[in-house]
């Protein structure tokens, strides 16, 4: 493949994961609301006004409308271009990883839908089962598919036979969540993460194998280190309140890209 070449690739994988981005918007606005995903088009959520295609194009249309309604002039969340330069950013990432095969095409679902739940818990603290189930499923599939016709799919890293990964992925991430969940619970009679990030880490796993064990260590690191951050800047300090579920989503993207060897490393300082 010539330079050329390749630089309209990444372009053109770019511009998609631009443009699915501005549907995830759709979506993450929308979905936990209970609205249709298709019907109105896209509008403003202050004045109602029919968003204008120049005014839709990905990240371009929030610089040179300055964050404004072209109508009414409220206020459009900054959220809108980073949710869409972070949809291109995973679809080249996802592509820097597996190029333009099958196991790369799951990967960009795997990741797309992660943004979504992402930011689906950072507004409303929930992870939608639907989604969840969704993510899960496409997992499922991918790890049949790959048992089936021998190509690899699903999971996403490690070698063995898919759906033995896939399932032990599940049932490991999950299992471990929950029983962590469950000792957390019973010493400090509050709930520490909830059965969403459980179920989060069982459709992880389906798409990381036994590695979605490792996105709970990453996640709860990061978590962490957020937490204090945020804790001492808050007044209710520690006891704020935060999603786990971007954490889960942002660790499963680092497994994904560097599972085995961030294994390797551990297990050399571990001798």
């Amino acid at each position: 493949m010539s330079d050329t070449v390749a630089g309209l690739v990444v372009a053109a994988v770019f511009a998609f994961g631009l443009v699915f981005g501005s549907f995830a918007n759709v979506v993450i606005w929308r979905f936990p609301r209970g609205e249709s995903l298709s019907h109105p088009g896209s509008h403003c959520p202050a004045c109602g006004a029919a968003v204008r295609w120049y005014d839709n194009v990905p990240v371009v249309s929030w610089l040179v409308l300055r964050g404004r309604c072209r109508d009414c002039a409220s206020a459009i969340s900054v959220r809108y271009p980073i949710v869409e330069l972070a949809s291109g950013g995973l679809w080249l990432l996802a592509f820097a990883l597996f190029g333009l095969t099958g196991r790369g095409a799951f990967a960009v679902l795997f990741f797309y839908l992660l943004l979504i739940l992402a930011a689906i818990d950072l507004d409303t603290y929930r992870l939608p089962n639907a989604l969840v189930a969704l993510l899960g499923a496409v997992g499922a599939a991918g790890a049949a598919t790959a048992a089936v016709t021998g190509v690899p799919l699903v999971p996403l890293v490690g070698n063995g036979s898919p759906l033995v990964l896939a399932l032990g992925g599940a049932v490991a991430s999950a299992g471990l969540a929950l029983g962590i969940a469950l000792a957390y619970a019973g010493v400090r009679k509050r709930e520490g993460f909830g059965m969403g990030d459980v179920k989060l880490l069982a459709a992880i796993g389906v798409f990381l194998g036994l590695y979605g064990v490792m996105v709970l260590f990453i996640a709860s690191v990061l978590g962490a280190v957020v937490g204090v951050v945020h804790g001492v800047r808050s007044e209710r300090g520690l006891l704020a309140k935060l999603p786990f579920g971007p954490y889960l989503a942002l660790g499963a993207v680092i497994v994904t890209a560097a599972g085995p060897a961030l294994w390797s490393w551990y297990a050399g300082l571990m001798g």
